[in-house]
């Protein structure tokens, strides 16, 4: 099956770079569930881990080793929130944009984030340091507004605290 004349629409952002070590984990994942009926997801969900995202790259992988089409990997990927069509840095800054968390002032904290870090909501810093994502309701709405940077918690986080906290990461 030739899925590579099929066109999918992802952010142009870094370049590829996978290995030949994860390349070789994900053939070893399609391999496993290759003749398991409703196993794409579980693949898809194992080339999320092994790469970090889901570049075109690995969707055509995926595709062709599960023998779909391009555009049904492609679906699944951008349908739920767990995957990521663009690279994610060291650092996972999540920013809950539920209501508690931005009727008290989470917006604000977002966009002294992108200024901090020169990035847009979505993005991962050319250095792969960080990356910066609005959420939904993480339900920690007695901390609103919160974020998370990697699997640390940080609540009741107004503008001004954000270069302290960047400041606990930037030299890592």
């Amino acid at each position: 099956m030739c899925v590579s004349a099929e066109v999918i629409n992802t952010p142009a952002a870094i370049p590829f770079a996978g290995t030949k070590e994860q390349e070789q984990s994900l053939k070893e994942a399609i391999a496993l569930h290759k003749d398991q009926k409703g196993a794409l997801m579980p693949v898809i969900q194992a080339a999320q881990q092994i790469y970090g995202y889901m570049p075109e790259e690995v969707q055509m992988m995926v595709a062709e080793g599960m023998g779909v089409s391009l555009s049904e990997v492609y679906g699944i990927v951008t349908f739920y929130s767990q995957f990521s069509l663009t690279p994610k840095g060291k650092y996972k800054i999540s920013i809950c944009m539920g209501t508690a968390c931005y009727v008290v002032g989470a917006g604000d904290v977002l966009d002294k984030f992108e200024k901090e870090l020169g990035i847009k909501d979505g993005e991962c810093t050319p250095d792969m340091k960080f990356s910066l994502d609005s959420a939904r309701c993480v339900g920690a709405c007695g901390l609103a507004p919160v974020l998370f940077i990697n699997d640390k918690v940080y609540g009741k986080v107004d503008v001004d605290k954000v270069p302290e906290i960047l400041g606990e990461y930037k030299d890592n």
